[in-house]
Parts: C-alpha cells; sequence; structure tokens
C-alpha cells in the first residue's frame, strides 16, 4: 500500500469515528433535553404548551414537539385533546411509585441484610427483578457492614435470588427467556428450559434457590424471598460466598436465618408471605 492509499485509508478511518461520535453526541443531547423536558413538565403548574416549553428550555419548538412526541408515545407525557397542552403521564407515576417502594425496601432491607451477614459471617445481598436480570440493589459485607450501592446484574437463570425472582413468573415468561438464549457462564449452568423450568418449580416447593457455581464456579449461594402486598415475590434475599464455605450441607441453616430476616422485612413493608405458585 503506497502513500496515498494509506493517506485515504486513515482518512477513511477518521471519518468514520468522527461521524460515530457525532451520532453518539446527538444521541446523549436528545436523550438529555427529553429529560429536560419532563422535569420541566414537572414543576410546571398544571399543563403547558409546546412554545412554553421550549421557550423555557431555549430549544427550537419543531425539536420540543419531535421530544414531546416521542415521550407521548412511551405514556411519559399525556397531551390533552382539546387544548393540546401537555402533562406528565401515567407511565412517570409508576416509575415515581416503583422509585419509592425500592427506596422504602431499600431503607427496611439494610439492617436484616447486616444481621444476617454479621450471624453467618458471609455476604447478603437484596436482589429485585431488572428488566430480564437481578438488580442488586444493596448488600452487606461478611462483617455486618452494608452497602446501598447497586452491584453489577446478574443473570435469573443461573443465580439463586434470580430464581427466586422468576419462581414467581408465568411459565410463558421462563419459556420467552429461553428464546433470547440462555448464556452458560460455566459447566453448571442450566441452559435448557426443560431443566430450568424442573428447577423453578423444586424452588417454589421448597421456598428457597440455590445456586453452586453457576454463574461463578467458584461462589455458591442461596436466596429465600420477600413479599409485597399481593403476596407476589418483590425481592430475594441471598448469602453468597467461595464454594468451600456454603457446601450443601449448610444450606438448612442458612435458609433458616434468612426466612426470619425475610419474614421482618415482608411484614415492615405491608406484605403478606405468599407461596410461589405458578
Amino acid at each position: 500500500m503506497d502513500a496515498s492509499q494509506r493517506l485515504n485509508t486513515t482518512s477513511g478511518t477518521r471519518s468514520i469515528a468522527d461521524a460515530s461520535v457525532k451520532l453518539y453526541g446527538h444521541e446523549v443531547r436528545s436523550v438529555d433535553r427529553a429529560a429536560s423536558l419532563l422535569m420541566a413538565l414537572g414543576d410546571w403548574q398544571g399543563e403547558a404548551g409546546v412554545a412554553e416549553l421550549a421557550r423555557s428550555l431555549g430549544l427550537h419548538k419543531s425539536t420540543a414537539s419531535r421530544l414531546l412526541a416521542t415521550l407521548r408515545e412511551r405514556g411519559l407525557v399525556q397531551q390533552d385533546e382539546g387544548s393540546g397542552k401537555y402533562r406528565l403521564g401515567l407511565a412517570v407515576v409508576r416509575l415515581g411509585s416503583q422509585a419509592e417502594r425500592t427506596l422504602d425496601l431499600l431503607s427496611i432491607a439494610m439492617p436484616e441484610l447486616e444481621s444476617v451477614a454479621r450471624s453467618v459471617k458471609e455476604t447478603t445481598t437484596l436482589g429485585v427483578l431488572d428488566g430480564n436480570s437481578v438488580a442488586a440493589i444493596a448488600w452487606s459485607d461478611a462483617s455486618g457492614r452494608g452497602h446501598d450501592q447497586s452491584l453489577r446484574n446478574m443473570p435469573l437463570h443461573a443465580t439463586a435470588p434470580g430464581k427466586v425472582l422468576l419462581s414467581n413468573r408465568p411459565e410463558r415468561e421462563i419459556i420467552r427467556l429461553s428464546k433470547i438464549g440462555f448464556t452458560p457462564y460455566t459447566p453448571r449452568t442450566i441452559v435448557r428450559v426443560d431443566l430450568l423450568l424442573q428447577e423453578i418449580a423444586r424452588v417454589r416447593t421448597r421456598g428457597f434457590a440455590t445456586s453452586f457455581g453457576e454463574h461463578q464456579l467458584a461462589v455458591n449461594a442461596v436466596a429465600v424471598p420477600v413479599f409485597d402486598s399481593r403476596g407476589s415475590v418483590v425481592a430475594a434475599l441471598e448469602i453468597r460466598a467461595s464454594g468451600n464455605r456454603i457446601q450443601p450441607s449448610r444450606v438448612p441453616e442458612l435458609v433458616a436465618g434468612m426466612r426470619d430476616a425475610a419474614a421482618v422485612i415482608t411484614e415492615s413493608i405491608g406484605g403478606v408471605a405468599g407461596a410461589l405458585a405458578n
């Protein structure tokens, strides 16, 4: 390749990179503007028109109109048919309610997470359903020191909290997830939907879930459910440790203490202990 060809290749690569950066920047700017519109509507007294919102945020009217149309499709804003003005949508209310429940759950569960961790001298986590994965919204180290930072999301099919959360979902939901694909994290990961359905059936029967090297080969875990006011599983309380520290023979002892803690959390959030049923 001569110098001119190398220059052309380099220029082409740079152009593609520049275009990608510009596209990314545009997407981020659009998200920021949409978020600003939602915040402005939240602060507005009553409804607001496109021109008012655009003026208050320094946007072109056409830009504000386009973003509001997208937000309306998602249910985040509603438009009055008569006046054409906008207000916050029901989706925002649902998100706010979910956030409030999560915050309440977090503050109530933390002392129990810490207490269980101190008792068994192992790490504890509190996991909730987050789309197609488990979000650990709080955890305590083995010394009983709690942390309210979220950990990285974990798969539903290969973790003890994930199996607990799946146990309260209909079979068709598990089949839907199987069509997306179950990642084989270790040789012990359950990747066949029929075997996972059998495992979830065992979780429902026993009232707890285990994961022995299924997500991380050297990590074992046990989890029990926390219920909401409808008797549905709202979270999973987990104990996790290296494989040599949680052997099958230790599971009954761990489950007994976890169930007591989960019952306290369930009662404190106004929940009702339910059955893990399909």
